[in-house]
């Protein structure tokens, strides 16, 4: 069986070796180059991880009394077994629901009880993927940072060594001619001129001048003065996780980020970055980014150093292979030993592309910290700084990341906190206080909007009278006062009050009429839904010019004085 990945490489898979009857084997392989099509699956990681799940179950099936020749064979107990098999290792989420959604394909087995057995859901497991500390990541990315600035630093000192040399600076055969004429080779070839046929262990027999010139023949000395190591280009992408929320994949197939041709008064560069996200499904793979570099912060900035420390990388791999086009490249020590994988770009040369999965652990032991930050490096951008998806759909993003992740948990609970005490707060300073009655009170004071039953103990006593003296609020105040009484009369001037508290909206500022009669016109909404639509209408259709004169006194200051 051969699966050609949206790349078109190719990887084969031997039905042939797994421990079942021929039929079987015939009848999964099937049903395996069903799925190896590009609309199913665009990578290799896809067949390799479902091959691996088919090799468990037909290990699984091979251990019975009597092991099943053919799907057809399949019944509903034994997948009941599997199924508690299955679920019971590590993994087993993945490896059940690979292996019958699989089988589900056939047709045999979409009948008869044995259907719905493989129909049953398992539950899915949660994640163990917590987000790192405020102090953890700072320390992730500070390491990263040092470690990548350091890099670019050394190329930028020598790409102007390198220019000085084209200039004509130096003086023929000094240390420092010798010195740009290898780096001039190095920018051109990514390799160094070496004695022919001559092999040494490590150095390779470097020629003596500018073995001399670099100072040896560690990489250290010589060909990482233009390029990053595979270290250093790890540190790159762990700066991208923590800028951008990439993961591992789009850091591999991040392209050359292109500055647009207008960069503004400011002469600030603005990037265009095309990014390829595989796991927001088909017809939303890819999607294009704007960033500017306008300060050393800046997710722009980040962009315009990337560039720089590969642009000698680049360059030649530009010219070996024009079709590549991406912007994380690094060159190896010695050629061919990093492990295949027909997902990734395939090196050109000694010249590597993006990030391996393995190489997240190697720069944290290097940097001396433990585990690769790739996983829970995304989880805390994702969860705790983006809020937002970032590869995948708003539905995964909040099942995966925000709503499984401890730290999102304990920092909401101060926030809902925060939330329903300012709620209960606004309510209070805003809802409608007053009582509501059918008839008025004989022995209540009637103000402008209600009617007052202890003028005399207010919960607002004017300056100098103590706690619970006589009020010194303003009418409109009273809509928040229990001392307060709002029988029918007062109902038609106080809908003429809202409808005027709420034309002021067209001659203030917002933050003005918010302060001012923001209140109020809560309060007198919330009348107007206790009296309802018929009642309020009926309350309008009562106003009197008394109460039109009422108000306009109340609105411009004079009643209260």
């Amino acid at each position: 069986m051969h699966h050609h990945n949206s790349a078109g490489r190719v990887k084969e898979y031997d039905f042939s070796t797994l421990p079942v009857a021929e039929p079987m084997q015939r009848s999964l392989a099937t049903l395996f180059a069903a799925r190896c099509i590009p609309r199913r699956w665009t990578v290799h990681a896809s067949s390799t991880m479902y091959w691996r799940q088919l090799e468990m179950f037909t290990a699984f099936l091979s251990r019975q009394m009597r092991p099943p020749r053919d799907v057809d064979e399949l019944t509903a107990s034994l997948i009941e077994r599997w199924r508690e098999h299955a679920l019971a290792t590590v993994g087993g989420y993945t490896t059940f629901t690979a292996v019958t959604s699989l089988l589900r394909g056939d047709l045999r087995l979409q009948t008869a009880p044995v259907a719905d057995t493989l129909s049953r859901r398992a539950p899915r497991p949660r994640s163990g993927i917590q987000s790192y500390s405020e102090a953890e990541f700072d320390r992730i990315k500070l390491a990263a940072r040092r470690m990548f600035r350091a890099a670019l630093l050394r190329i930028e000192h020598n790409a102007a060594h390198l220019h000085r040399w084209q200039a004509g600076e130096f003086v023929e055969d000094s240390r420092d001619w010798a010195l740009g004429e290898a780096l001039d080779v190095l920018a051109r070839t990514g390799d160094l001129i070496r004695h022919p046929g001559h092999r040494t262990r490590g150095g390779q027999g470097i020629v003596y001048k500018y073995r001399k010139a670099f100072g040896g023949m560690a990489a250290a000395v010589t060909w990482q003065r233009l390029f990053l190591s595979s270290m250093e280009a790890t540190a790159l992408g762990v700066l991208l996780l923590a800028e951008f929320g990439w993961n591992l994949s789009v850091i591999d197939r991040a392209a050359i980020p292109r500055a647009l041709p207008d960069p503004g008064e400011d002469g600030r560069p603005t990037y265009r970055i095309p990014i390829e996200k595989r796991r927001c499904g088909a017809g939303h793979f890819y999607e294009t980014r704007n960033v500017t570099d306008d300060g050393a912060a800046s997710p722009g900035r980040l962009i315009t150093h990337a560039l720089a420390a590969t642009r000698f990388a680049r360059a030649i791999v530009a010219d070996r292979s024009p079709e590549t086009d991406l912007l994380v490249v690094w060159r190896t020590h010695v050629a061919g030993r990093e492990r295949a994988d027909g997902d990734r770009q395939p090196p050109v040369g000694p010249f590597h592309f993006g990030v391996h999965r393995d190489a997240g652990a190697r720069w944290a032991r290097t940097v001396g910290l433990r585990g690769s930050p790739f996983q829970r490096g995304r989880q805390t951008v994702n969860a705790l700084d983006r809020r937002e998806p970032g590869q995948n759909s708003q539905d995964t993003h909040d099942r995966h990341y925000v709503l499984v992740d401890k730290r999102v948990r304990a920092e909401a609970v101060a926030i809902v906190a925060a939330g329903a005490e300012e709620a209960t707060e606004h309510a209070r300073r805003a809802v409608l206080v007053a009582e509501l009655q059918d008839v008025p009170d004989p022995g209540d004071v009637e103000t402008a909007t209600a009617d007052c039953a202890d003028i005399e103990h207010s919960p607002y006593p004017a300056p100098g009278g103590g706690s619970g003296g006589r009020c010194g609020a303003s009418f409109l105040m009273c809509l928040g006062c229990v001392n307060a009484r709002i029988h029918p009369g007062h109902h038609p001037r106080l809908a003429h009050l809202h409808d005027a508290v709420g034309n002021l909206r067209s001659v203030l500022a917002p933050t003005v009429w918010e302060v001012d009669w923001g209140a109020t016109h809560a309060r007198l909404d919330d009348l107007k839904t206790k009296l309802g639509t018929t009642g309020w209408t009926r309350a309008k259709a009562q106003l009197t010019d008394t109460d039109r004169e009422l108000i306009d006194l109340m609105l411009t200051g004079d009643l209260d004085s």
